[in-house]
């Protein structure tokens, strides 16, 4: 009903993209009208357009800009503004700046017809001409010394239509179609493009950054690895820079050069997702504001959008360095191993003894009921170890799957009321929809040792102890005691039962050679989609530590976090985000709850009449081999090209082997292919040609079909397993049909695939076994591909819960990373950070005054205010009994801010003396100096700007004091709470076993702990700052102080942890070392030649300096 409801209404208003591309026609006419205008331009004049577009964004903007300015003016020069004061003047320029982005994005909009026909008009006269001339600027010069496409011929400068991208030569040969002018605009308005294969992503991108890039805030393009960000950069960059855009990619630097600082400063910069990340939380571990890189994040373009804001969003990017402890972590899975193996050995024995029970008799007959011996035995040798070849194998046999599928649905009922009687008689039980395991009672007695504690893998009630300690006659110290050793124990046995439930992870889903190798004596994940070697990558959570005790390789040593954020946070940060991909309608409804990202559908600039055929199912994977390989015969001997998809490495492999021995010539793309890639995809197009590749190793190719391929029905896909994604068998179809090609799809499915395992309709398996199909028949419909399909959306549903759960997680250290990031850069910048002092200290006097108002205890308040600040209270024992609560705290704030004003006053007047005379003397050598503070316990050396301690009489000191303390104590707390949350993520998933949501724990717990933290940097900073005091120092001994770029980062190492809960390897991910890396092209200019800029000066005089 549903359905036909959705067809009238489409029939009536037309479905979603027909309306959005509809709202985007009228723009693409203005572009076209603009673009034919242009044609009577000169080449100067085109490039001047950039100058107008710039200079009307600019009109548009400054009477905001006027008032911001304005505004800061105010706050510099006033010298006596109160922090209150300062506070509401930093929220109306926070308030304005908003205000400004939503101004850009109206003149933006106005410039865009005009700005869109620019770009078009550069790319049709590189595309008919060999060169362009034009009046040479500083930029031109600049360029001709570093790129062979820019030549300087006196005042002219000439731009080449041929340039080095990708390690060869292309010549430019496109112009900009009406569809790609949609996506263009889709792209500018902050919407995901989804735009099919062959039809000009890389063009599309040029026209929303050229646009964006016009407003000087700069906009970063996101590719999937380095190869891409290099070679997008190489070779779009020409475009931008002959109309005056300046383009980097940060790849090409080091991390926290000056280099990729300036990388950042282009008007458009390129680079990988990991990099974007790392170098965001590289700035917020900085102690001098010249070592952050990043500027704020305005304009972001994702390519392969769903790859990076889906499959690869949720895995952390972490900045670690060394923890303590590891000993004791690597002891306890040696420790435990024993134990499982002795576990995993007992249930095979249990699991094969069940199913050769359950074969016995089910292969007669499969008329036993449900709660029968054989029925039990089966559901029990599918529980307890799934990935059990030979429980893999009978389930394939004719009625065995819904016949097992009958009996779960039987125990499963009334929210699996009966199941326990199956799971009693196992070791454990693994949910391999979920990836969970879980230890059974019979499982915890066999891996307790004789003579230990029963309990020695029983997690105590800690609720129900806990009250019952309350409740008892104990004295309150006993009372405290026992409550300390019970969470003591629960923790320890937390840990305990965790890395239990890691090895048999390790041991039953995790096979050496198809999820990771050993290489070099350690682990190494292997992507399971590409093949490829995933250096650098460890499973968290404790599992990779799993896998090296299981595989006898030295355990790691765990480190310690110091900073981390997810993929889909750092994009979260943006004004604006938008993307670019061949599939991503079936992720529509994921972008626009996480990201508020709206996915239009780009039409084909011809139509498409590639087809795609209804599924062919088979019961066994055998047959449907044979099956492929007989279609590749017939396809080669019809002269067809061949791309034949498939979900593994090790499928990809087989395939190879059975091709081989029918002397089928083919090749085969994975990671071991990888230097031979560009060379195979060029052959992929040939008649004949037979590619096999993993779906994701497949992804991007673009395969040019060669002469004749045409006539005889173009490329050929042949998928040999549905994947568990939608748009990635969309993706695979898609390289097919490109630009309006024959082409045609086909994908082979049996009953033995992961796919159909886990999620296959039990229809299929009923309908087959009902019509009576015997070895090697097939069946085809469009309703089996439908549910097939059905099958594909329930995977993608339950990785989307996976996902938003996980999102619960991050969201609730996110909003903590905010708060402590931001005070940390309003510390490190200096100009809001009296307005974080004053705010503590207010906090502080309420803390203070409430705790012992309500204690009644006037001494020991005198004591804290003497303790933490060194200074004498103003209030009076009889106020402090009589007046209310926020008077005192306002009285008590008032008293110490005085106190802190006369000591920075009196510090300032003791130090000038010295600033002015080492000014005076060494001012022109020197930048910094080291100032040495003590607060009576602890002595730190402070760095100073002099020329600012200079003018500022001295008080700049005191800033600069207060700005080391608060980042120092901000970074040890903030690492401290990292550590500790860790933990509670990881301890809060056991409290499911006490009926309570692990989630709602975990949100009250970490913000109590957050609280705490707070608190402890207010109890740390304050009294540093209040009894912190110059020592004493003459002119003569005044040390010289450097600011060390990146300082303190060395020891550190950037990581990607792979998560096992549903994380998927990022889609097209490659590593440098295994792809061939395009050569960055700097022209070479000897020292004693003319410089090319054309001054007339040898090169080492003027460039060459």
């Amino acid at each position: 009903m549903s359905n036909t409801l959705a067809k009238v209404l489409t029939s009536v208003f037309g479905n979603k993209s027909d309306r959005d591309v509809k709202s985007a026609t009228p723009l693409v006419i203005k572009i076209n009208e603009a673009y034919e205008k242009f044609h009577s331009y000169s080449d100067d004049e085109i490039r001047e357009n950039t100058t107008k577009f710039r200079n009307q964004i600019q009109e548009h903007l400054n009477s905001i800009d006027d008032k911001i300015s304005t505004i800061k003016n105010s706050i510099d020069t006033d010298l006596d503004m109160q922090p209150e004061d300062k506070e509401e003047l930093y929220r109306n320029i926070d308030k304005l700046e908003k205000e400004r982005n939503e101004e850009l994005e109206k003149v933006l909009k106005q410039v865009l017809p005009e700005a869109f026909a620019t770009m078009k008009q550069v790319s049709k006269r590189l595309t008919e001409n060999k060169q362009l001339v034009v009046t040479a600027n500083d930029r031109d010069k600049e360029l001709a010394v570093s790129k062979d496409y820019v030549k300087i011929q006196g005042d002219q400068a000439t731009y080449a239509n041929e340039w080095d991208a990708a390690g060869g030569l292309i010549k430019w040969e496109m112009v900009h179609y009406d569809v790609q002018l949609i996506g263009g605009v889709v792209l500018h308005e902050g919407k995901i493009a989804e735009m099919a294969t062959g039809e000009g992503k890389t063009l599309v991108s040029t026209l929303a950054a050229y646009l964006n890039a016009l407003s000087g805030r700069g906009v970063h393009i996101v590719t999937v690895n380095d190869y891409l960000a290099r070679r997008d950069c190489e070779w779009n960059g020409p475009l931008y820079e002959f109309l005056g855009i300046r383009v980097d990619c940060i790849e090409y630097h080091k991390p926290n050069s000056s280099e990729r600082r300036n990388a950042y400063l282009a008007d458009i910069t390129y680079g990988t997702n990991n990099e974007f990340g790392f170098d965001y939380l590289r700035d917020n571990m900085a102690r001098n504001p010249e070592d952050l890189v990043q500027r704020k994040h305005h304009y972001a373009m994702v390519d392969e959008v769903d790859s990076v804001l889906v499959d690869d969003a949720r895995t952390p990017l972490i900045i670690s360095g060394p923890t303590s402890n590891t000993e004791k972590d690597q002891e306890t899975f040696l420790e435990l191993k024993p134990r499982v193996e002795k576990l995993l050995k007992y249930q095979k024995e249990y699991v094969n003894k069940g199913l050769n029970i359950a074969k016995s008799a089910l292969s007669k007959s499969l008329d036993h009921k449900e709660t029968s011996e054989p029925a039990m035995m089966l559901l029990r040798a599918f529980r307890g170890l799934p990935k059990n070849k030979a429980t893999i194998k009978f389930l394939s046999e004719s009625g065995i799957r819904s016949y097992m599928q009958k009996v779960e649905n039987y125990f499963m009922q009334e929210q699996s009321k009966h199941m326990p009687e199956i799971d009693k008689e196992l070791y454990f039980v693994i949910d391999e929809k979920n990836n969970s395991i879980e230890l059974t009672d019979m499982g915890i007695e066999t891996i307790t040792s004789q003579g230990e504690d029963p309990t020695f893998f029983v997690l105590p009630d800690v609720g129900a102890e806990i009250s019952a300690i309350d409740d008892s006659e104990l004295p309150d110290n006993e009372k405290i005691s026992q409550k300390d050793t019970l969470l003591k124990e629960f923790s320890l046995k937390s840990e305990r039962i965790h890395v239990i439930n890691q090895l048999l992870k390790a041991y039953t889903l995790f096979e050496k050679d198809v999820e990771y190798i050993i290489g070099e004596n350690r682990i190494k994940i292997v992507d399971e989609q590409t093949g490829r070697v995933l250096e650098g990558r460890r499973y968290s959570d404790g599992l990779h530590q799993a896998i090296e005790a299981k595989e006898n390789v030295k355990i790691e040593k765990l480190t310690q976090t110091y900073a981390t954020i997810t993929l889909q946070n750092y994009f979260r940060m943006y004004h604006k985000l938008c993307g670019m991909t061949g599939t991503a309608e079936t992720e529509a409804g994921e972008f626009w709850q996480i990201y508020k990202l709206d996915v239009v559908v780009i039409p084909t600039n011809r139509p498409i009449v590639r087809d795609d055929k209804d599924d062919l199912i088979y019961k066994t994977v055998r047959e449907k081999y044979n099956a492929v390989v007989d279609e590749i015969e017939q396809l080669v001997n019809a002269g067809r090209p061949i791309l034949v998809g498939t979900t593994s490495v090790e499928i990809s492999e087989l395939l190879s082997k059975i091709l081989t021995r029918k002397k089928i010539k083919h090749n085969v793309l994975n990671a071991k292919q990888h230097q031979r890639e560009a060379d195979i995809v060029a052959e992929a197009g040939q008649a004949g040609a037979v590619t096999i590749a993993t779906n994701m190793a497949g992804r991007g190719t673009d395969i040019k079909l060669r002469e004749g391929v045409v006539a005889s029905g173009g490329l050929a896909i042949i998928g040999t397993e549905r994947h568990d994604s939608r748009r990635t068998d969309r993706q695979l179809r898609g390289r097919a049909g490109r630009q309006g090609d024959p082409g045609s799809s086909q994908f082979y499915v049996s009953l033995e695939d992961n796919l159909m395992r886990l999620f296959g309709s039990e229809r299929i398996a009923k309908y087959m076994d009902r019509l009576g199909l015997k070895d090697g028949d097939v069946i085809q419909h469009s309703m089996i591909s439908k549910s097939i399909e059905r099958a594909q959306k329930k995977v993608e549903e339950n990785n989307f819960g996976i996902r938003k759960r996980l999102l619960e997680y991050d969201d609730v250290m996110n909003s903590q990373r905010e708060v402590i990031y931001t005070r940390r850069r309003n510390a490190l910048y200096g100009d809001r950070l009296e307005v974080d002092i004053n705010n503590m200290l207010r906090d502080f006097c309420d803390d203070v005054i409430d705790v012992n108002r309500n204690e009644g205890d006037f001494d020991s308040f005198s004591l804290d205010v003497v303790r933490y600040f060194a200074t004498q209270s103003q209030i009076t024992a009889d106020e402090f009994k009589e007046e209310k609560q926020h008077i005192l705290a306002d009285k008590l704030f008032v008293n110490l801010k005085e106190a802190y004003n006369r000591k920075v006053n009196a510090i300032a007047e003791k130090a000038f003396p010295v600033i002015k005379r080492v000014y005076e003397d060494r001012g022109k050598v020197l930048k910094y100096i080291v100032v040495p503070f003590s607060d009576g316990k602890k002595a730190v050396d402070v760095l100073v700007d002099l020329e600012k301690a200079y003018k500022s009489k001295g008080k700049e000191i005191l800033k600069s004091f207060e700005k080391m303390t608060t980042l120092s104590l901000i970074d040890d707390f903030w690492k401290e709470h990292l550590r500790e949350l860790d933990d509670l993520k990881q301890s809060v998933q056991n409290v499911t076993y006490e009926q309570k949501d692990p989630i709602l724990i975990y949100k009250l717990e970490s913000f109590k702990l957050f609280e705490t933290v707070l608190g402890k940097v207010s109890r740390e900073v304050l009294p540093m700052i209040f009894k912190g005091d110059i020592l004493t120092q003459d002119p003569d001994d005044v040390s010289e102080g450097t600011a060390k770029r990146g300082a303190g980062l060395s020891n550190l190492k950037e990581s990607r942890p792979q998560d096992f809960e549903g994380t998927k390897p990022p889609v097209g991910a490659t590593n440098a070392e295994e792809r061939k890396v395009p050569v960055r092209v700097e022209k070479k200019v000897g020292r004693n030649d003319p410089c090319p800029c054309g001054s007339g000066k040898k090169y080492k005089s003027c460039h060459g300096e």
